[in-house]
């Protein structure tokens, strides 16, 4: 299944995450706590959460893990403020309930549109999930995007 790939003006939409250095070995079974221990974090310091967010830093990887929120706040414990990467991105939709096979097809389908279209990775990419609909699952979208290099990408 082809995935469409599109260039956005990514806005730093206000996150609280917790940064993790961690393998990609690793990452699979942690997300999950670290995610859990942001939405408490979020659910008892009244924030008004938006959708969960994984922002890959690097190859590392040096990962955020969390939620978007609406305002700012204190950092508290491992729980910091964050923002999503702003500037140009390359951005796909992996459509359906959520899988691993699912998101890594939609983060190739970037990376190969962006190596044939010349425009240039700096590394930096980010997941956005949707809100989970019991009713409909196949509605859900993971939101896949990569930061561009400034310098060196060619129009689209």
């Amino acid at each position: 299944m082809a995935t469409d790939v599109t260039i956005v003006s990514a806005p730093a939409t206000p996150t609280a995450v917790i940064a993790q250095a961690t393998s990609w070995k690793e990452f699979p079974g942690l997300w999950g706590d670290l995610l859990g221990e942001v939405w408490a974090f979020v659910r008892g310091n009244d924030l008004s959460p938006g959708r969960n967010i994984m922002v890959y830093k690097d190859d590392v990887p040096n990962v955020e893990v969390g939620v978007e929120v609406a305002g700012v706040f204190a950092p508290q414990g491992r729980v910091i403020p964050s923002t999503l990467p702003a500037g140009q991105a390359a951005k796909a939709i992996s459509r359906g309930a959520p899988s691993p096979a699912g998101i890594a097809a939609a983060h190739k389908a970037v990376t190969d549109w962006c190596a044939a279209n010349g425009h240039e990775l700096i590394g930096v990419r980010w997941e956005v999930y949707d809100h989970w609909r019991e009713e409909d699952p196949d509605s859900f979208e993971t939101e896949v995007y990569w930061l561009l290099s400034p310098t060196r990408s060619s129009a689209s």
